[in-house]
């Protein structure tokens, strides 16, 4: 097999092409020397991928960034994150996360340490998503919380507006996922006997409001895998308003005047993200074993959107 097919199938977050560039510069080596592509890989071969620079250090450290704290105890806390805020340093974003952010919030609790693995975290939503997150300050909580998840006891609703209206008034999307062999970056629905990557993935929704040309809808998630909601809002023909990744960042239901396109325009300026917030989150407390639920106000961004929306068909049906 080609060296470069080999490291593509073994490294899914990188894409082919991304691997060819780096054989081209002289990264990719075998036992020790620099080669191609186009290399044909052979058993007991010692394939090394290099970087060009040196490891990015990803120690989080305190950052003085305002938190939206919802609920808090001993073990565990609930944030309302604002949109725009990456939950984890990443590429690109190696300051200014939520991390960095409540590290310096729990500065003084000696038992919390944001760079310990067993702790923070317990899932995450998109930097663009607004909405409701879950912080384990213990590691007996954070495994207690996460098996809440991975066993799908625990409760969660968003709120999303999306291009188009819908005939029935709820539906369930029941397609797995995997990352487009197109762009890495996205993901889209598979049927898993053509890709044995593809997790399932179960979204429940409801038409909350209906304004014409967009939908409020609230969705349901059974599965919590990356970019669901988009994904599964796009497979049945709904971009998420705003969704520049999934394609809802364009004109998609509406008049063609100049007049609708600048309301659009306007609403894209509005809400310049997904429109899309974690709106409620329900769990069994790892300690007192109390049910506990918790819903969020909207993001004043994604309430300003939909009040646009309700202003305009108002004037629609008053005109009408």
């Amino acid at each position: 097999m080609r060296v470069d097919k080999y490291l593509s199938t073994h490294m899914p977050d990188t894409s082919r092409n991304r691997i060819q560039q780096a054989a081209e510069a002289g990264h990719v080596w075998v036992n020790g020397k620099p080669q191609r592509s186009n290399y044909m890989a052979k058993p007991l071969d010692v394939i090394q991928v290099l970087l060009d620079h040196e490891p990015f250090d990803y120690t989080i450290t305190p950052e003085d960034i305002p938190l939206n704290v919802v609920y808090e105890d001993d073990v565990l806390m609930v944030i309302n994150k604002p949109a725009g805020l990456v939950v984890h340093p990443g590429h690109g974003n190696y300051q200014g996360t939520l991390l960095n952010a409540l590290a310096y919030y729990l500065r003084d609790n000696k038992q919390f340490d944001a760079n310990n693995p067993e702790i923070g975290l317990v899932h995450r939503i998109d930097k663009d998503t607004s909405g409701l997150l879950l912080i384990a300050k213990t590691p007996e909580a954070k495994t207690n919380l996460g098996l809440q998840f991975f066993e799908h006891t625990t409760e969660r609703t968003y709120n999303a507006l999306v291009w188009g209206n819908f005939i029935e008034n709820e539906g369930t999307v029941d397609g797995a996922l995997a990352r487009d062999n197109r762009d890495r970056l996205c993901f889209r629905v598979y049927d898993i006997d053509d890709n044995p990557l593809a997790k399932p993935a179960v979204t429940h929704y409801r038409v909350l409001e209906r304004f014409g040309y967009v939908t409020l809808v609230e969705c349901k998630l059974e599965t919590g895998r990356t970019h669901q909601i988009r994904v599964h809002m796009k497979h049945i023909g709904h971009p998420l308003f705003a969704d520049e990744k999934y394609g809802g960042m364009e004109i998609l239901r509406g008049q063609n005047t100049q007049k609708y396109r600048q309301f659009i325009n306007n609403c894209f300026s509005l809400c310049p993200r997904q429109a899309l917030h974690a709106k409620t989150l329900g769990f069994t407390h790892p300690v007192t074993k109390e049910r506990m639920f918790f819903d969020s106000a909207w993001a004043d961004d994604f309430q300003a959107l939909i009040n646009k929306w309700r202003n305009y068909e108002k004037t629609e049906n008053t005109l009408g």
